[in-house]
C-alpha cells in the first residue's frame, strides 16, 4: 500500500523554559502582553508534519512519498529521510526561498507557544497529486500551505483517490466552509481533542453531521489516549502507552498518525492500528526532536505487551520486525 504524506516539511527550533507560562500570563493583560521568555537551550531538529510522519513511516518499514516544497538548504535533511526509507522524489524545491521554520518554546508543563515561517512551503500549491508517478491508496493531506490543501483535496476527490484529512494547527486560520471542503469525503478525519472543538464551532456541524461526511474519525486525547469513530458510529477507545519521560511533545501527533495509517495500510483492526500509533507516540514524547527517535524491536514488544496484553503485542509484531 502506497501512502504520500502532503504536508509541511521543516526545521525545527526548540526551546525549553524552565516555568510554567501560566505564572506569567495575567489573563486580564492579554491584550497588551509583552513578554520574553529566558530559555535554558536551544535544539534544531528536522521536522513538519510531512517529515515527521514519513520518518515514522520508514522506521516501521514502509516506503511513504513525502510530498511537499523545501528550499536549497533541504540536502542533508533529504539524505536522512531517504536513509530512513522515505521516497522523497516529488518534493519540489524552491529556488528562491528557505525550507519552512517552526519555532517553540515548552514549559515544564509540556504547554507550548510557537511561531511557523512557511517560507518555501507556499510553493507546495504548485505540486499535482495526480501526477506524481506512482499509483497512490492514500494520501494523507495534513496542515501546509492552505492553497496547497485545498487543491490536493479537490484533486484527490476529482480523481477517486482516497485521503485522509488532517487540517490540525490550520483549523484556526481558515473558516467553516473551508474546513468543509477540507474533510468532505475523506477516508479518515484526524485531530486531537481541542482542533476538533474548532472544528464542529466553525462549521456549526454537530458530530453526527460531520460522521455523515467522512469515513474514519481519529480523535487524540493527550494522556487519556485516542477516541475512533467508526464508519457506523462505533465508538473506541484506545488508552496511551504509559510514558517513561516527558522531553517534548513536539510532534507526538505525528507519530501517532504514521503509526495508525501503518496499521491500517497492514491490515491491522482500527483497536490495533491505534496501539501502533500510541506506541509511537510515546518514543516521540520521550525524546527531544520529532526524529530522534528509534525503535528497539524486544522494547517496544514488551510495552505492547505491558499496555495492552499478550495478544495485541503479537497481531503488532510483524510490524516491527
Amino acid at each position: 500500500m502506497t501512502i504520500a504524506v502532503s504536508a509541511s516539511i521543516a526545521t525545527d527550533h526548540l526551546m525549553r523554559f524552565p516555568g510554567k507560562f501560566s505564572d506569567v500570563l495575567l489573563a486580564d493583560q492579554l491584550h497588551h502582553v509583552s513578554l520574553s521568555f529566558l530559555v535554558d537551550d536551544l535544539m534544531i531538529r528536522k521536522g513538519g508534519v510531512a517529515g515527521n510522519i514519513s520518518y515514522a513511516m520508514g522506521v516501521l518499514g514502509r516506503n511513504p512519498l513525502l510530498v511537499g516544497a523545501v528550499g536549497q538548504d533541504f540536502g542533508d535533511y533529504r539524505k536522512w529521510l531517504e536513509d530512513n526509507g522515505v521516497d522523497c522524489s516529488a518534493v519540489r524545491v524552491s529556488t528562491e526561498l528557505h525550507t519552512a521554520r517552526f519555532v517553540c518554546t515548552t514549559d515544564e508543563t509540556m504547554a507550548q507557544i510557537a511561531s511557523f515561517y512557511p517560507g518555501a512551503m507556499a510553493e507546495a500549491r504548485d505540486i499535482d497529486i495526480t501526477e506524481l508517478g506512482r499509483e497512490l491508496d492514500l494520501v494523507l493531506i495534513g496542515a501546509d500551505d492552505p492553497e496547497a490543501m485545498l487543491r490536493h483535496t479537490d484533486q484527490c476527490r476529482t480523481a477517486g483517490i482516497p485521503f485522509a484529512a488532517d487540517p490540525s494547527q490550520q483549523l484556526a486560520f481558515v473558516d467553516g466552509p473551508t474546513i468543509l471542503r477540507l474533510i468532505e469525503g475523506a477516508d479518515y478525519l484526524f485531530s486531537n481533542e481541542y482542533e476538533w472543538g474548532i472544528l464542529l464551532q466553525k462549521t456549526g456541524l454537530s458530530e453526527a453531521e460531520i460522521g455523515e461526511r467522512v469515513g474514519i474519525r481519529v480523535t487524540t486525547l493527550g494522556s487519556k489516549g485516542a477516541k475512533i469513530v467508526d464508519r457506523d458510529g462505533t465508538e473506541l477507545h484506545v488508552d496511551v502507552v504509559p510514558d517513561i519521560a516527558k522531553e517534548d511533545p513536539t510532534g507526538v501527533g505525528d507519530g501517532f498518525r504514521a503509526g495508525f495509517l501503518t496499521g491500517q495500510s497492514a491490515g491491522l483492526s482500527l483497536e490495533r492500528s491505534a496501539q501502533l500509533g500510541s506506541l509511537v507516540a510515546v518514543l516521540v514524547l520521550e525524546t527531544v526532536g520529532p526524529q530522534d527517535w528509534t525503535l528497539d524491536h524486544d522494547v517496544a514488544m514488551k510495552r505492547l505487551r505491558d499496555a495492552y496484553g499478550p495478544e495485541a503485542a503479537a497481531e503488532i509484531e510483524p510490524i516491527l520486525r
